[in-house]
C-alpha cells in the first residue's frame, strides 16, 4: 500500500489528494532529517550556545555584565528580579498568598516537594530523577526522541513526566526570589538546571520526544532566566549554561516542528509560540531573528486556522481553550511590550477568545469542562485547577481595558500584577466597579450554547469532536447538558482524569454512558476504541435546529446522527426550553427512527451532591453544604430510576466519587420522552408546571 493511500486511511475525515501527497512527501522528509539529526546526535558533544557578532566576540566576563544590565528586550513586568518594584505590590495585595508561595519555594529547595496536576504534593528526590515517573515510579529509557514508545501500558504516564519536565517550579522559585531576594532560590535554580541538563542529553529521551513540551519548557526557563540574571549567584558559567540549554531547545523545536497539512493542534501552536518567545527574549542567539519571524508568522497562521469565527479554539474542549488562549494572551502581550506590531484584526481574534471564556463560566466562577482538559498551563504563576479559567480573563480584562470581561465579584488574580505589573493593577482597580452579570450566550461555530438568568445556568453541548472531524481531544458528549443553581454546580461534565496511565479509565471518561445525554442501544455516539486513546470519530455531526432568547424564556434545540449507523437508523434530537420567570428548564428527547431501542437517559451529577428518590419515577439532587436542591423528573415515563457510582474529575490524574441518575428503557421510535428540572431550596416538593 503507497504511502498516500496509508495516510488516507490513518486519517478521520476526508483528505484530498493533493493534501495527502503533501503530507505523504512532508512525512518523507522528517524520516530522513531524522536519519540525519541521529547520526549527527552520536558525534555531538555539549555545545555552546551560537551567539552573533558582537556578542561572539565577547569574553565571558563581558557577556555576563551585559545580561545583568541589559535593559531590553522588555519580558513580563514581575519578572526584572529584586529590584522590580511590584514585589513590594505582592506582598501589601496578597499577604496570604505571598506566604503560600515562600513555603511551596521552601519546600521546592529543601525538600524537592511540589504539588502536580492533581496528585497534590510530590517528592522528587535528591538529586532529582528527571527520568522517573511520577505516577508508576518506572524509568524512562533514553532513546533517540523520536524512537520512545509513549503508550507503555505499565501504568506510566507521558503526560505527567513531561508536566514535571516543563519545570514550572522554576517561575515558583524566580517569583521567591523576586520577593525575597534569598540566594538559596538562585542556587537550587542552577543545580537543578545542570542536573537536568545531564540526565536529558540533547535529541535524547522521553522529554526531547515532543517539540512542544521542549517550547513549553523554553518558556518556563526564559521567566527564570529573567528573575535569576540579575542574582550575584548567577555567574559565567550560569550564564553559559542557561544561554546553552535556550539554544538547544529553540534548535530542537524548529528542526521537530509538529506540523501537519492535514491538521495541526495546540502542539504545533505550542511549537511556534516557542520560537517567537525565544527569539524575542534572546536576540544574542544566532538563530533568534529566524526563529520570531517564523514563530510570530506562522503563530498568527494558527490563529486563522485554530480559532472559529465565534472565539472558541477548534478542539471541541474548553480545558484546550484556556490553553490556547494562555499561549496567544501571554505572546501578544510579550509582543506588544517589545512593540512589534500585530495586525488589529488578530486582537479582536484574541478578544473573541476572552469573550468565549466569559459565556461559558458558570455562576461560580469555575468553568464546565467539555472534552478533553489535562490541565496544562503555558505560564505558570500559580498553579489553577482546570475548570479555573477566570484568571485568564482577569488579565485580558486589563489588557482591553474591558470591564466587561472581568470574572464576578472575585478579587484580582495574582497573574494581573506578575504578567502585567503595576500599572496592570492600577488598572483592574479602576475597572472592577463597572462589572455586569452575563446573559444567556450563543455560539454557534463552537456549538456552545448557555442558557443563563441570575443564578441559574444551563450549558447545551452541540460541539463535535474537533478539528473539522479530525479531533483526539473531544468526548462522546453531543446534546449533553450542565446545570447549575444557587451557586451550586449540580449535572456536571465528567473531565478527563487521565490519558494513557490506564486506558479504561481514559475510555470510561469520555464515553458517551458518563455524559448527561442519551446512550442507544449500548452503542457509542462516535466509535472509538480503547487502545487508541486520542482517536475519536465523528459520526455524530451535532447541529443546531434552533436559537432563541429573550427576556422571559430560552430555547435551543438540536439533534445529532451518531445512532444513523445502527442496523435500524434513529437520530437523537434533543430540545431544552428554559422559563427564566418561573424558574425551570424543560428537556425534550426526541426520537427518529422504525424500530424498538433500549435507551439510557443519564444526569451525571458533580460529586459533593446527593442524589434520592423524590417519588417513584423522579429524584432529589442535594448539595451537602447548602439547602440547595435540583429536582429531575420524568413527564412521560413510569420508570424508577437506577443510581449509579460514578466519578467526577476537575484535575488530570484526581477523580472524586459521584452519582449519576439513569432512566433505563424500551420503547419503539419515533417517540419523545420529557424530564423538567426545577431548582428549589429546602425539602418542599416543587410545582410541577403543566406542559
Amino acid at each position: 500500500m503507497s504511502i498516500v493511500r496509508k495516510i488516507k486511511r490513518a486519517v478521520r475525515g476526508e483528505v484530498d489528494a493533493k493534501t495527502a501527497a503533501l503530507e505523504a512527501l512532508r512525512r518523507s522528509r522528517v524520516a530522513l532529517a531524522q536519519r540525519g539529526e541521529r547520526a549527527r546526535l552520536e558525534q555531538r558533544q555539549e555545545q555552546a550556545a551560537r551567539l552573533r557578532a558582537p556578542f561572539a566576540g565577547m569574553t565571558p566576563a563581558e557577556l555576563l555584565d551585559y545580561f545583568r544590565n541589559r535593559s531590553q528586550p522588555h519580558f513580563l513586568p514581575g519578572f526584572s528580579g529584586p529590584r522590580n518594584p511590584s514585589k513590594d505590590l505582592q506582598r501589601g495585595l496578597y499577604p496570604r498568598e505571598s506566604d503560600e508561595l515562600l513555603a511551596r519555594a521552601e519546600a521546592i529547595i529543601t525538600k524537592h516537594t511540589w504539588p502536580m496536576l492533581g496528585l497534590g504534593d510530590k517528592s522528587f528526590g535528591d538529586p532529582i530523577d528527571w527520568l522517573r515517573d511520577p505516577v508508576s515510579g518506572a524509568n524512562w529509557p533514553l532513546d533517540y526522541h523520536a524512537e520512545v514508545n509513549l503508550n507503555r501500558g505499565d501504568g506510566s504516564d507521558a503526560r505527567v513526566l513531561w508536566e514535571l519536565n516543563r519545570l514550572p517550579h522554576f517561575i515558583t522559585l524566580a517569583q521567591a526570589y523576586t520577593v525575597t531576594a534569598d540566594e538559596r532560590f538562585t542556587a537550587d535554580f542552577l543545580q537543578q538546571l545542570a542536573g537536568w541538563r545531564l540526565q536529558n542529553p540533547y535529541g535524547y529521551g522521553p522529554n526531547w520526544n515532543c517539540a512542544m513540551e521542549a517550547a513549553l519548557r523554553a518558556i518556563n526557563l526564559l521567566g527564570a532566566f529573567e528573575a535569576f540574571r540579575h542574582s550575584r549567584l548567577f555567574d559565567e558559567e550560569a550564564l553559559a549554561t542557561v544561554l546553552a540549554a535556550l539554544d538547544e531547545h529553540g534548535t530542537f523545536i524548529r528542526g521537530n516542528l509538529e506540523f501537519s497539512y492535514i491538521a495541526t493542534s495546540n502542539h504545533y501552536l505550542s511549537d511556534v509560540v516557542g520560537l517567537v518567545w525565544l527569539g524575542i527574549m534572546l536576540p544574542e542567539l544566532e538563530q533568534a531573528a529566524g526563529w520570531r519571524e517564523f514563530g510570530l508568522q506562522e503563530t498568527l497562521r494558527e490563529m486563522d486556522k485554530q480559532v472559529l469565527a465565534d472565539g472558541a479554539d477548534f478542539e471541541s474542549s474548553t480545558g484546550y481553550h484556556r490553553f490556547v488562549l494562555e499561549l496567544f494572551l501571554y505572546t501578544f502581550i510579550l509582543c506588544r511590550a517589545n512593540e512589534i506590531e500585530i495586525e488589529k484584526r488578530y486582537w479582536d481574534k484574541l478578544r473573541d477568545t476572552l469573550n468565549y471564556v466569559r459565556g461559558y463560566l458558570r455562576p461560580d466562577g469555575r468553568a464546565p469542562l467539555i472534552g478533553d482538559s489535562d490541565g496544562g498551563q503555558v505560564f505558570p504563576i500559580r498553579a489553577r485547577d482546570a475548570n479555573d479559567h477566570a484568571y485568564v480573563l482577569a488579565v485580558g480584562g486589563v489588557l482591553f481595558k474591558d470591564a466587561r470581561l472581568l470574572p464576578d465579584d472575585s478579587p484580582m488574580p495574582e497573574e494581573v500584577l506578575w504578567v502585567l505589573g503595576e500599572e496592570g493593577a492600577d488598572e483592574y482597580q479602576k475597572l472592577k466597579s463597572t462589572n455586569t452579570r452575563e446573559s444567556s450566550a450563543a455560539f454557534p461555530d463552537a456549538g456552545l450554547y448557555v442558557l443563563r438568568a441570575e443564578d441559574l445556568y444551563l450549558n447545551f453541548n452541540v460541539t463535535d469532536a474537533g478539528i473539522g472531524g479530525r479531533g483526539s481531544h473531544g468526548h462522546n458528549d453531543a446534546l449533553s447538558i450542565e446545570v447549575s443553581a444557587g451557586g451550586v454546580a449540580f449535572i456536571v461534565d465528567p473531565g478527563t482524569y487521565v490519558y494513557t496511565a490506564d486506558l479504561k479509565e481514559r475510555h470510561r471518561f469520555r464515553s458517551t454512558a458518563y455524559h448527561s445525554t442519551v446512550e442507544i442501544d449500548g452503542v457509542e455516539q462516535n466509535t472509538t476504541d480503547q487502545q487508541f486513546p486520542f482517536v475519536i470519530g465523528n459520526e455524530a455531526k451535532p447541529q443546531v435546529l434552533s436559537w432563541e432568547t429573550g427576556a422571559e424564556f430560552d430555547r435551543v434545540s438540536g439533534e445529532h446522527f451518531g445512532y444513523r449507523r445502527l442496523p435500524q437508523p434513529v437520530t437523537h434530537r434533543r430540545t431544552v426550553t428554559f422559563n427564566k420567570l418561573q424558574r425551570w428548564w424543560l428537556i425534550e428527547d426526541e426520537f427518529q427512527g422504525n424500530g424498538e431501542y433500549d435507551f439510557a437517559v443519564t444526569f451525571h451529577m458533580n460529586s459533593g451532591i446527593d442524589v434520592s428518590l423524590a417519588s417513584e419515577t423522579s429524584v432529589w439532587a442535594c448539595d451537602r453544604l447548602t439547602d440547595a436542591r435540583l429536582f429531575i423528573g420524568p413527564l412521560d415515563l413510569k420508570q424508577k430510576p437506577e443510581f449509579e457510582n460514578q466519578f467526577t474529575s476537575t484535575n488530570y490524574h484526581e477523580k472524586t466519587a459521584s452519582i449519576s441518575a439513569c432512566w433505563q428503557f424500551r420503547a419503539k421510535a419515533p417517540c419523545t420522552f420529557r424530564w423538567i428540572l426545577i431548582p428549589t431550596r429546602g425539602e418542599d416538593y416543587p410545582q410541577i408546571p403543566q406542559i
